[in-house]
């Protein structure tokens, strides 16, 4: 009678188990993608005296091995723009987005533009974010935006959980850094730089 009982209650104890299961791996994971939004954008932000492609290579790296344990590479794509101020007056007087480098497969673009956008107009007047919250770089600095956008697919069957796009943003103030214009002293390629373009979309 007790095995009876126990084969009959299986199948729902297994389904509350793995429901757990995958509800808890989303979880851990929410938590990884805004650490690595965090991650991304603290770092590029520290970047003292000059910023060089060198040093987002160095920054995409540390994101790809941090991300290493939940395939971010293959599944996802960090976005890093250096917003700040575009030296217009008038109607044009706003922010611009004076470069923009990525990593990850997943071919998406930024919410609020690519490299170059408000350098002419005031479309980026109140800065980057969600309406409402938007911010904006203090004068004569700039400001590190990230973005990151990521697609889970559940650990055990879609039968429990379906994939998921998951997105996180993050910013910080650049520190002591004179100069924001991204320079390329080591002489990289383009193919050994972080465009954005999809010539670029690599888990590498």
């Amino acid at each position: 009678m007790a095995l009876i009982e126990f084969c009959l209650a299986l199948p729902v104890l297994l389904t509350i188990t793995l429901t757990g299961v995958e509800t808890a791996n989303l979880a851990i994971t929410v938590l990884r993608v805004n650490q690595l939004a965090m991650m991304a954008s603290d770092n590029a932000g520290r970047v003292r005296s000059s910023i060089d492609e060198q040093d987002v290579n160095e920054i995409m790296a540390g994101i790809r091995f941090a991300g290493s344990g939940i395939e971010f590479g293959a599944n996802g794509r960090v976005i890093i723009s250096s917003l700040e101020g575009n030296g217009q007056t008038g109607t044009k007087a706003g922010n611009k987005i004076t470069w923009q480098r990525c990593f990850g497969a997943k071919n998406v673009t930024s919410s609020y533009g690519l490299a170059g956008a408000g350098a002419n107009d005031a479309s980026l007047f109140f800065g980057m974010g969600p309406a409402g919250q938007k911010i904006t770089p203090v004068p004569n600095s700039a400001l590190i935006f990230a973005e990151v956008r990521y697609t889970y697919h559940p650990i055990v069957v879609s039968a429990f959980m379906a994939d998921r796009e998951l997105s996180a943003i993050q910013a910080f103030t650049v520190r002591d850094r004179a100069q924001q214009t991204l320079t390329n002293t080591k002489s990289l390629p383009a193919s050994a730089q972080r465009l954005c373009d999809t010539a670029h979309l690599s888990a590498t």
